[in-house]
């Protein structure tokens, strides 16, 4: 008798970036397998968009409660898998989807329901409205910096719109990836409707080369140009958020405890893994030396340690990977004249295997410097000292990036003017990155950080396909019809005059054009007395 052999599902197994420790695994799937899961989302798709939007808003809310019936649970994995401080799971991943489903159901069927078109008044007796249209199955890369917020939000987007959806989560964090299919699953949404794929590059790409109508991509520059190109062959759209490297400028007149604080926290959240984390600070030199020396103190003072700590601000980077580019770049600065005030490398006791970095605070950098070109990716942040608020604007758009920034000013006119003549797709007055959280803002960049918005009710236009309907109730025929003559060339003439030219043209422009225009109304109506 021959032995039964039972096949082995391969797997990708996820290790805490605290002590190696391993957290589970899941199934992953072949490239060549990516197809089908994206076939049987789309049988299952046109059901889901049948359902009126009020229906689906109802799943948007039972997706929330979901959330909070397990609220707990997933911060201990979310800051297991990922390393980020227990707070941050809840303020900056948790807290903002649950928020953000509740815009959707509140504000999406408003945004996704017809939409009536104002007609010239020559052609008032039509009617037109835009139709938003799901696109069908919509793909969604996800990043490993924020794994659960970053993704959810465009699942839960594209679901509102009507689409089914295919997940392909970090490599690194798949745990926290998976229980996003298990959200919409508990809530109820139909079976099968959102499904994750595993595994490396290899399934990305296949999900980009599939059926998938739209993918929405976040990673690097490299592999999401790629991702770009790859659509744009298959004539399917794609947004792209590819990073940034974003400036934070202090103004003479800038709250300074607030600014400082703000530095703090939009530079080392996360580790400084965040793709719109300050990256660079330009600061005035009236209030320079005050500012430096804030930062650096309030630097050394912040907790590194247990991600499961209430009390820790600043947790393991999520690989060595990601620890060793951190420290090539700092070592790199200082070695090319950069003073380093504050951070780095850093053993935790308890943890001696941990990627622990604590919070850097280098001046003395240039724009020749890699630290000010390349992204970093970790807890360190460039201070700049500028003569003038111009400097600073010159310097903060000398960079392939624009995805977001910031300007410290009391004075909001001359805030929201610097804010005009930064090259970004968002700028934050007296804060930074927030807006990440509000689902009702817009996200994403301008030049190498991107293409298209995710959020806001231009995320939900990017999942739809927007179709121009039109009603003519057919009494009269339309006067540019055949045949031609003279009368509707010069019936133009004057209308262009009577419609849209100066007043004092309009009454010779009527003289002239009375008869023609008395020709070319009858000949619409012509038809209107046959019947």
């Amino acid at each position: 008798m021959e032995a039964v052999v039972t096949p082995i599902t391969p797997e990708l197994e996820s290790f805490s970036p605290l002590d190696g420790a391993r957290l589970g695994a899941v199934e992953t799937i072949r490239p060549d397998a990516v197809k089908s899961v994206v076939d049987d989302v789309a049988s299952v798709q046109p059901f889901w968009a049948q359902l009126p939007l009020s229906d689906r808003a109802r799943y948007m809310r039972r997706a929330g409660q979901a959330i909070i019936d397990q609220l707990e649970d997933l911060a201990q994995l979310l800051s297991r898998e990922q390393g980020k401080p227990i707070n941050e799971s809840y303020v900056m991943e948790l807290l903002p989807t649950i928020d953000s489903l509740r815009w959707l159901a509140e504000a999406g069927p408003g945004i996704l329901e017809d939409e009536r078109v104002p007609l010239p008044i020559f052609i008032k007796q039509k009617r037109a409205r835009f139709t938003f249209e799901p696109l069908g199955v919509v793909g969604v890369i996800a990043p490993w910096n924020y794994p659960w917020s970053i993704p959810f939000g465009e699942v839960a987007i594209a679901l509102m719109a009507g689409n089914g959806v295919v997940l392909k989560p970090a490599s690194l964090t798949p745990l926290i990836g998976q229980r996003i299919q298990e959200v919409f699953e508990r809530a109820g949404v139909p079976e099968g409707l959102v499904r994750t794929v595993h595994g490396g590059g290899g399934v990305g790409q296949a999900l980009v080369e599939s059926s998938a109508a739209k993918i929405f991509f976040t990673g690097s520059v490299e592999v999401g140009r790629r991702v770009g190109e790859e659509c744009a062959r298959r004539l399917k759209g794609s947004v792209l958020e590819l990073g940034g490297k974003d400036p934070m400028v202090v103004c003479e007149d800038a709250n300074m405890h607030n600014a400082i604080s703000g530095c703090l926290w939009g530079g080392f959240a996360n580790a400084g893994q965040t793709c719109s984390g300050i990256e660079r600070v330009y600061v005035v030199r009236e209030v320079a030396d005050g500012f430096v020396e804030g930062v650096v103190e309030a630097a050394r003072a912040l907790r590194v340690g247990d991600p499961l700590d209430y009390e820790t601000e600043i947790g393991p980077m999520v690989s060595r990977e990601q620890f060793e580019l951190v420290r090539e770049l700092v070592d790199d600065a200082v070695a090319n004249g950069a003073t380093l005030h504050c951070g780095g490398p850093v053993d935790v006791g308890a943890h001696p295997g941990g990627n622990f970095f604590a919070p850097a605070v280098l001046t003395g950098v240039t724009h020749d410097m890699r630290i000010m070109r390349e992204e970093i990716f970790g807890p360190v942040v460039p201070i700049v000292t500028v003569d003038s608020e111009d400097e600073a604007i010159a310097l903060a758009n000398d960079s392939e990036f624009g995805l977001g920034a910031s300007v410290w000013t009391m004075n909001r006119a001359k805030g929201e003017r610097i804010a005009e003549r930064i090259q970004s797709g968002m700028v934050w007055v007296n804060d930074h990155m927030f807006s990440h959280g509000a689902c009702s803002c817009s996200w994403g960049g301008v030049k190498e950080s991107g293409l298209g918005r995710s959020h806001s009710k231009f995320g939900l236009w990017e999942c739809v396909n927007i179709k121009l309907v039109t009603w003519e109730p057919s009494r009269t025929r339309d006067f540019w019809w055949h045949p031609y003559d003279d009368s509707l060339g010069k019936a133009m003439s004057a209308s262009a005059r009577l419609l849209y030219g100066r007043d004092a043209d309009k009454p010779a422009a009527l003289r002239r054009g009375l008869i023609p225009l008395v020709k070319v109304g009858g000949k619409t109506l012509r038809d209107v007395f046959k019947h």
